[in-house]
């Protein structure tokens, strides 16, 4: 970023600002390139140097203090977020002892920062898979959002404006009763009329054409306030477990606690659990260049393409009478690619993957036999 930019920037960083990404995926539908031991968010897809963990952190950066980052990860992970964010504290890295979704890594991460924080907090909860090219624009939406939740109690999620009938997203309705949340009136927050599954592509066509369908990014934005008082509300079970260990929160008896209480809490998204019970629920129309890479699919979409429409990430590739293939082999390694049409070619760590583009779906199948069959040898 230029330093201008950072400087035009800095004014809006506040030290009640906080940010919880969170990065406990596996990653299964990228593999053999995502591995158990190294998933998705410690990759570098594309060649930059940074892994994807790591560009989210630096997204962040300009409007939240380094020191109200909190990383929610599984245990098995915590020394690969030291080592790639060396700038952090070990009690900012949020260990799950088991997966229980986002809900349960939500309202741990909202219980801490009500340890730390002084009074009131603006909180942005994002993934540390997504992709974003306008970064200086999604810093100012979120700016805007912050803006907003401190006026109201309010809990908002970043809606994208879609350019393609998506199968792979989930979608928010909005309902049409904006509300300006700048003076020049330029951003509208909507309410939220319903959000929904992925859906199949009829359904994704008619969501496109009718205007009010949004992709859902999972980004939030709200007060520390607010989203106590949902949680109290629509997830009381859930809120009361974290409340029972709120005086060890920040404390050294926090993991301990953590470990014997965490595997209980029910696995529940927070879309599901929360956010479509909540009646105060906001989103905000946005486009910064988004992707979630959370399939072979997008990752295809995003990268950049020869004249046959071929992606190779990382390794050298020749093609002949080939087109809309991505490859990707570790560095150095060249492919030679005849004969093939939308398919993905990737080899990592002594497993090679050759799969249609269009059957990616069965590549959690794939990962699944081969750790049956070959005893988790290769995954």
């Amino acid at each position: 970023m230029k330093q201008e930019n950072i400087n035009n920037i800095n004014h809006i960083m506040k030290k009640n600002n906080y940010c919880v990404i969170m990065a406990g995926g596996v990653g299964s539908r990228f593999w053999p390139f995502s591995r158990n031991d190294k998933p998705k968010q410690f990759l570098d897809f594309f060649g930059t140097g940074r892994s994807l963990l790591q560009m989210t952190i630096d997204r962040f950066r300009p409007i939240v203090p380094i020191e109200n980052i909190l990383i929610v990860t599984n245990v098995m992970y915590r020394d690969q977020v030291l080592e790639q964010i060396p700038d952090l504290q070990t009690n900012q890295v949020l260990c799950e002892p088991a997966r229980r979704n986002t809900a349960p890594c939500i309202a741990y991460a909202m219980a801490r920062i009500k340890a730390m924080a002084q009074g009131k907090a603006n909180i942005v909860v994002a993934a540390s898979d997504h992709l974003i090219l306008q970064e200086e624009k999604f810093r100012e939406v979120i700016t805007t959002c912050f803006d907003f939740i401190e006026k109201n109690d309010a809990l908002v999620t970043l809606g994208m404006k879609p350019t393609r009938p998506e199968t792979g997203y989930g979608y928010i309705q909005f309902s049409g009763e904006g509300l300006e949340v700048k003076d020049e009136g330029v951003e509208v927050m909507q309410k939220v009329k319903a959000f929904t599954e992925k859906p199949s592509l009829e359904v994704a066509k008619k969501f496109i054409e009718s205007g009010d369908f949004l992709w859902n990014s999972g980004i939030f934005i709200w007060s520390l306030s607010s989203i106590e008082a949902a949680l109290q509300e629509h997830m009381p079970e859930l809120a009361q477990k974290f409340l029972s260990g709120a005086e060890v929160m920040g404390t050294e008896q926090e993991e301990a606690f953590i470990q014997e209480m965490f595997p209980t809490c029910p696995s529940i998204s927070i879309d599901y659990g929360l956010m479509e019970k909540a009646q105060n629920v906001y989103v905000m129309p946005s486009d910064f260049g988004w992707s979630d890479l959370g399939t072979w699919g997008s990752l295809y979409d995003m990268s950049q393409k020869d004249e046959a429409q071929n992606v190779t990430l990382h390794c050298d590739a020749s093609y002949y009478d080939s087109h809309g293939n991505i490859v990707t082999l570790p560095k150095g390694h060249l492919a030679v690619i005849q004969g093939l049409k939308d398919y993905i070619v990737s080899e990592a760590n002594g497993v090679l993957l050759i799969c249609k583009r269009e059957d990616e779906q069965q590549i959690r199948q794939f990962y699944a036999d081969a750790e049956m069959n070959f005893d988790g040898k290769y995954n």
